[in-house]
Formats: structure tokens, sequence, C-alpha cells
């Protein structure tokens, strides 16, 4: 087959991907890059007018907002570690010759089929207050009684972890399915060379496993990360930002400020900071792990 008809198949296949890509990411986001330099408001008698990085200096001089970055960092820092490694021991576990492992592995990867809407549900009844909820009464089993019932979702402390905890719980099982594959490619043969030279578990994992795996966890970790930031539905039907801000995200005060208090220039204006972050740590991280790679 000649050269450009290849190109040509190949842009042809592409081509839905790329449509895609175009009609919800590209386009929505010049709209909101336009929009965030502008004073527009839903209902507002005033003319739209350009008023330059007013928007930016308004949102950063707003203490809902700059708590809605810091929840987010955090929720980033202590979920794509703690999932990660959650996901690489099940890929691990699952990667071994056990009876019923196909039936555990539907079994992990079903909450990543549900709807966040379902799962934020489930986890709401399993969050009840009071000593008959399910979190309260595992609690208090597990402490033989010492555990006092919590309102967890209505906690300042314990809002946020509450939302880890289901967020961890649902996005683990996808995690988990491409670190299996990773483990899949690897080739026995280094394995056996392993063991010839007389390499123990820990080391045969340090050594080989971790270093084959190495494209598969950046991608991961990217995937991971970038999810994190835009968290919203569990906020939005679990917390409502709440209480006293302490689950609040910028996704969610983006589409507060938007859609409840009608500043869509605002709003606009937050989900291009969230960009920039997401595109700043996507660049340290691919940055890190090239170091990394070319380190002897």
């Amino acid at each position: 087959m000649p050269a450009y008809h290849q190109r040509f198949t190949g842009w042809l296949l592409a081509a839905p991907a790329l449509f895609g890509l175009l009609v919800f990411v590209a386009i929505p986001f010049l709209l909101a890059l336009i929009l965030a330099f502008t004073n527009l408001r839903l209902g507002s008698p005033l003319p739209v007018e350009f008023v330059g990085v007013d928007q930016f200096l308004r949102i950063f001089s707003d203490a809902a907002f700059l708590r809605a970055l810091l929840n987010n960092t955090v929720f980033a820092l202590l979920v794509v570690p703690l999932q990660t490694a959650l996901a690489l021991a099940l890929a691990l576990l699952l990667h071994r010759r056990l009876h019923g492992r196909v039936l555990f592995r539907t079994l992990f990867f079903m909450p990543v089929v549900f709807p966040l809407s379902l799962v934020a549900v489930v986890w709401i009844l399993i969050y009840a207050p009071g000593p008959n909820g399910l979190m309260n009464h595992f609690l208090s089993t597990l402490s033989l009684g010492a555990w006092e019932p919590r309102d967890f979702l209505h906690d300042p402390y314990l809002a946020l972890p509450a939302i880890m905890l289901t967020s961890i719980w649902q996005g683990t099982g996808f995690q988990m399915l491409i670190l299996l594959a990773g483990l899949q490619a690897i080739p026995d043969e280094l394995y056996e060379a392993a063991r010839i030279d007389g390499a123990g578990r820990l080391a045969t994992f340090v050594h080989v496993t971790l270093p084959q795996l190495r494209n598969t966890l950046i991608f991961v970790v990217l995937v991971t990360t970038i999810l994190a930031f835009r968290l919203f539905d569990q906020v939005q039907i679990m917390t409502h930002g709440g209480p006293r801000n302490a689950t609040t995200t910028v996704m969610f005060e983006a589409v507060q400020a938007a859609f409840g208090r009608q500043q869509v220039a605002s709003g606009a204006a937050m989900c291009v900071v969230l960009f920039g972050v997401v595109l700043a740590v996507t660049l340290l991280q691919r940055r890190l792990a090239r170091h990394t790679r070319e380190l002897p």
C-alpha cells in the first residue's frame, strides 16, 4: 500500500476521535477562554465588555475559590498515590493463578461501570449517621464499641476523607485493569532470568516488575490526576460543597458561579485556571518521568 494511502487510512480511522475532541473539548475550552476575559452574566441588561484579567484577579481574591483549589490539591495528593498503590496490589494479586480470578476481576471492576450518581447515593446510605449506619456500625464493631457514631458527610473534618474513600472505591478497578494488562505484557523470560540469578520476590518486583510497568504507571497516574482535579459529581450529590466549604472543588465552584450565581465569565475563568493547573501537573509528571528514564 502506498504511503499516502496509509496516511489517509490513519486519518480516516482517527477522524471520529478527532471530531469528538474538537467538538467537546477544543471548542468549549476556546469559548471558555474568550468568556473569561469578559463580564458576561446571565440575565444582566448590561452589554458584554472585555475586562482583561479582572475576572482572574477577582477569583484569586475569593476565599471560596482558594479553598476549593486547596481541597482539589489535597484530594489529588492523597487519592492518586493511594488509589494507584491499591490498584497495583490488586493487579499483582489477580495476575497470579488463583481460583476464581475472573470472578474477582469482575467484582473489582464493577464499580467503574456504575454511574457516579448511583455510587454517590449508595455511599450516602453507607455514611448514614447514627449507630445503625453501615460505616458507623462497622467501625463500632471493629473497635469493640469504642467508636462513637459520626455524621460523616456533615463533619468538616470527615466529609472530604469520606468522598476520598468513595472515589478510591469507585476508580480503583479502572487502574487495576490497566495495570493488569501491563503485567501480562511483561515477558516471562525476564522473571525466569531473575529466578536463575537468585532474586527473591521483592528484588524481582523492584528490578523487573516496576521498571517494566513504568510507562503504564505514568499513564495511570496522569489519568487519575486529571480525574482528581475534575471532581464534581460526588461533591454535588453527597455534600453540595459543605459543610463550611470543606468539600467544595474548583469544578463545583465554577458550576455554582456560572449557573447558580449566573456569573458565566467568572465560572469560565475558574475552568481556565483548572485547565492550567492540570496542564502544569501533567507536564511536571512527564518531565519527572523523562528524568527517571534518563538515569543510568
